[in-house]
């Protein structure tokens, strides 16, 4: 009789040997139930499984097409890696509603496993030093993964955000710029030369590149060698700090 493997290797030969679709069809069907357990697990965040499970399918599909029966490796271990690179280039390419470089990306996925795998072995969340030591990377550096894992999916402009006086629902698109004002009146109390003495030389510079030269994020990103999100979220310490000295001087 015989075993799983070697009937799957006759029906390979067999479709090399005639192309059927029929024979195609038996084998995708036959590996399907590995597709679709590769794709529940990398499903993340909301992503819906059924989207994922046709990635996993069509990269079955392909797999089955490209394999060759003469090598002497089981149809598995050809198609698992084939598969789950579909479903990663999926999340890289159609899951981050905020475009995040390519090397962030994994960086943050991969951190992101990390925590979930460490939080259900230990229950409690690994921190920032654990994580880093087990990426091989800085500290810095996972905080800007982070981050960047949730540019994943923004939140919609159009849901529900603060409220205003009477308990109305403001939605986030309402609500923007809502902060700009009181950093305004700050620069407007204390001259922003002052106030630029309590930052460290880095802040100063991106501040007043910001402020005052209106270069975007990016622009100062390139000119300081860091990324974009990193500059994003040293702006926003540094105007916070800001705002607390203007608060100091008033």
């Amino acid at each position: 009789m015989l075993t799983r493997r070697q009937a799957d290797h006759q029906l390979f030969i067999e479709y090399r040997r005639t192309g059927a679709r029929r024979d195609r069809d038996a084998l995708v069907e036959r590996y399907l139930p590995l597709a679709r357990s590769l794709a529940r697990r990398y499903r993340r965040g909301a992503e819906p499984l059924e989207d994922l499970e046709q990635v996993a399918s069509l990269a079955l599909v392909r797999a089955v097409e490209g394999f060759d029966p003469a090598r002497d490796v089981a149809f598995s271990s050809y198609a698992v890696p084939s598969i789950t690179g579909a479903l990663k280039r999926h999340y890289r390419d159609c899951g981050w509603s905020v475009r995040v470089p390519r090397e962030l990306q994994e960086l943050a996925m991969r951190i992101q496993r990390f925590n979930e795998a460490a939080s259900a072995t230990t229950g409690a969340s690994p921190t920032a030093a654990q994580i880093a030591q087990h990426a091989g990377v800085s500290v810095e550096e996972v905080i800007e993964a982070r981050e960047a894992y949730q540019a994943l999916h923004a939140d919609s402009l159009d849901q529900p955000g603060g409220s205003t006086d009477d308990d109305g629902r403001l939605t986030l698109l309402e609500t923007l710029g809502a902060g700009d004002a009181e950093f305004d009146r700050a620069f407007e109390r204390v001259l922003l030369d002052s106030l630029l003495e309590t930052l460290e030389e880095r802040d100063k510079t991106i501040v007043r590149l910001y402020y005052q030269e209106e270069l975007t994020q990016s622009e100062i990103g390139d000119r300081l060698g860091l990324s974009q999100m990193h500059i994003s979220r040293l702006l926003r310490q540094a105007t916070a700090r800001l705002a607390d000295s203007a608060r100091s001087a008033a």
